[in-house]
């Protein structure tokens, strides 16, 4: 992929854009980019002054660097222009973001009146380890069905907004910082993003919801703003947890309210740390109660709906109904639901409809699985404290919960007219039919599988292999946790009777095929050379990527992430006490994580107090890294003539390197014979070369691959 180098001070727009003959404007380096270009800017300001026109746009694909590890601290993009955005007429913002684009390590602000920083329309773009400051309006604004990924970035002194999300914009907010700007997260109109892990204090406001808006909010620290940390208006609806994925936010300190509803909705908090005396408004709490599985009692992760009823509105389940259903015909699940009225699963409502897009309750699943299948009991019957004998679904109850599709909760209630959510539903037909083998590599396939709770991963995954899971209107949106609907869970059951071999499959192109999803948890992994590597190490829960679904494999590591990894592989004890370094605060994200390597033994600190977090991590200190925590010998100092730049080994590795060597730790692409000890390592070699430190401690199978070079 082609690089082009932006120099303010000393590039020439006529030069050829090269390291040593930099361009001078990033406005001339975005007109020859194409995509998969990447554009390097050296420190500086880029401003009208030194040339540019705003607004930047970054074309499809175009990738624009400057200095992650500072956040952009001395790459400053500073000015607006007007672009127009449908719906929103002329806008004036400094960046522009097409699809697939990225902005990384730099500082932008638009101190126009109006002005935002970097906005995004509809399509996917990533935001990371940058700036976005002092801008007049809002940091960054996503409208349209955009779906950006806006990550550990810091927001400051915007006088509007930190984030902007408007109409139905998507996308995820993670580990970022909001500090002295004006909301910090504004969302709006029926958007609907993931929030997690964000620091967010000193604000007007924290985050404020509005419209019909339905973000998702987990693990963000939302404190200390001037007024609420969290305002919800109008018929606005977050999810802020549930009994099987608690949200645990933390919300405190807040000027005037921690959470105010003044919404038409009933908020429901579980798991968070929130004060019930700093709440206004109808907010109900709730603790978490995920039901144990034990021997005799499968988890209720299958909640299901029971009718409202009410004459209109409870659907017939008896087979007289009229199967002509009137609101069907032109309904994407429709070869579904049809398949299910003529086996007399399912039925529709006294009207002739079946409202296929309606939620159901929990006593509504138990009614169809209770039809759908006939199972094998496995376990007594439940006498549930809120089912009633003469509750017109007890029976269906009864019957689903004995197969072990449906269970109650811990003070033992069914909760019957509790809605299902899609991930519940998956997580019951897998339990109750007793299915398993699922790799969750395919959960990679999911655009939002960040989403999925951590205790239905393997049921997902199980579901997908078996081709029970229906998607609509995007094969890889699963929505975990939202509502399922009438249509999709006629669609999962049929799948689940396809499974079992008692059903002929429906031709559907709502299905998640199997084939489309093996071996496939990154986007960016299929055929690269360390792809069982990396694999491996993600089916383990040792390894992930980035939130859009990419692993990122030729990028570098720092050696904060290198420390993260070392911990989740070895989760070293302690043989030293902590450090104490100037450049890692306790607040950092991967300060547990250092301190850990640390203390075992994995990883140290310079001559001057300090960690580098930051810094790239090169291969030889990888290796020395490995051989010294892992408290590794053997090495013949003979076995580095076998590289052929052995000459270039740091004197300080040649013992550890000479270790590795005979242990079979070292991983070298596309030449073997190429150490390469003081370059820095790609997120690839670094996953390949602790996968072959695991293989050494007898913790993981062999790979056969050429690249490893054999002791």
């Amino acid at each position: 992929m082609a690089t082009l180098y932006v120099n303010p001070t000393s590039g020439d727009n006529s030069a050829a854009g090269s390291q040593t003959a930099p361009l001078k404007t990033l406005t001339e380096a975005l007109k020859k980019a194409t995509s998969g270009t990447t554009i390097k800017l050296s420190a500086g300001n880029y401003n009208a002054g030194s040339g540019e026109q705003f607004p930047l746009v970054i074309p499809a694909g175009v990738k624009l660097v400057g200095d992650e590890a500072s956040k952009g601290e001395k790459i400053a993009i500073e000015g607006g222009g007007k672009k127009i955005i449908p719906v929103w007429a002329g806008q004036n913002m400094t960046v522009y973001m097409e699809e697939g684009s990225e902005l990384r390590g730099v500082t932008v602000t638009n101190r126009q009146v109006g002005g935002t920083g970097v906005w995004i329309d509809s399509t996917t773009a990533t935001i990371a380890n940058s700036t976005l400051a002092n801008s007049a309006r809002e940091g960054i604004f996503a409208s349209g069905s955009a779906k950006p990924m806006i990550v550990n970035n810091v927001f400051f002194q915007n006088a509007g907004n930190g984030v902007s999300f408007v109409a139905t914009a998507k996308g995820e907010i993670r580990g970022n910082v909001f500090q002295k700007t004006g909301y910090a997260l504004n969302l709006g109109k029926q958007s609907a993003p993931l929030a997690i892990e964000n620091k967010i204090f000193e604000n007007r406001s924290g985050v404020v919801i509005t419209e019909e808006a339905r973000p998702v909010l987990r693990k963000n620290i939302i404190e200390k703003n001037e007024s609420d940390g969290i305002v919800v208006t109008q018929n606005a609806l977050p999810d802020m947890g549930s009994s099987e994925d608690p949200a645990e936010n933390i919300v405190r300190d807040n000027g005037r309210y921690d959470l105010q509803n003044a919404s038409s909705k009933k908020i429901i908090s579980v798991g968070n740390e929130l004060s019930p005396t700093k709440v206004k408004g109808e907010v109900e709490f709730l603790t978490s109660e995920v039901p144990t599985p034990t021997p005799d009692e499968t988890p209720d992760e299958t909640p299901d709906e029971t009718p409202d009823e009410t004459p209109d509105e409870t659907p017939d389940e008896t087979p007289e109904q009229p199967t002509e259903l009137t609101d069907v015909a032109d309904h994407w699940g429709a070869s579904f639901i049809n398949a299910m009225v003529d086996k007399g699963f399912i039925s529709g409502f006294p009207d002739g409809t079946f409202k296929p897009d309606d939620s159901l309750t929990r006593a509504q699943y138990a009614a169809i699985i209770a039809k759908a299948f006939d199972k094998a009991y496995v376990r007594e019957a439940t006498e549930f404290s809120d089912v009633a004998a003469d509750f017109w679904a007890t029976d269906a109850i009864i019957k689903a919960n004995r197969m072990g599709f449906i269970a109650g909760f811990p003070d033992g209630t069914f909760r019957p007219n509790d809605k299902l959510t899609r991930v519940q539903a998956l997580v019951s037909l897998v339990n109750g039919l007793q299915l398993s083998g699922g790799d969750v590599a395919s959960l990679g396939y999911y655009s939002d599988r960040a989403q999925i709770p951590s205790y239905a991963t393997d049921e997902v995954a199980t579901a997908t292999q078996q081709g029970m899971v229906v998607n609509y209107p995007n094969l890889d949106e699963l929505n975990p946790m939202r509502e399922i609907s009438r249509a999709e869970v006629a669609g999962s059951i049929y799948q689940a009777l396809v499974a079992m071999g008692e059903a002929i499959a429906v031709d559907s192109p709502n299905i998640v095929v199997a084939e489309d999803t093996s071996n496939s948890p990154f986007s960016d992994l299929a055929g690269h050379w360390a792809e069982k590597f990396v694999v491996s190490l993600y089916n383990e829960g040792l390894i992930s990527g980035h939130p859009d679904g990419t692993f990122k494999p030729d990028a570098n590591m720092t050696r904060a992430e290198y420390a993260a990894l070392l911990t989740k592989a070895f989760n070293p004890e302690a043989t030293r006490e902590a450090a104490t370094f100037s450049d890692l605060p306790e607040d950092f994200w991967g300060y547990v994580a250092v301190q850990t390597a640390y203390k075992g033994g994995f990883v140290s600190g310079y001559p001057d107090n300090t960690f580098k977090p930051n810094e790239n991590i090169q291969r030889a200190q990888v290796l020395v890294s490995l051989v010294n925590g892992l408290g590794l010998s053997g090495g013949d100092a003979t076995d580095l003539a076998r590289f052929t730049d052995s000459a270039t080994i740091p004197e300080y590795a040649k013992d550890e390197v000479a270790t590795a060597t005979s242990k079979s730790l070292i991983v070298s692409y596309p030449q073997k014979e190429n150490l390469e000890p003081t370059r820095e390592a790609t997120r690839a070699e670094v996953a390949a070369m602790v996968y072959q430190a695991l293989v050494d401690a007898e913790r993981m199978a062999a790979i056969d691959s050429d690249y490893i070079v054999l002791a």
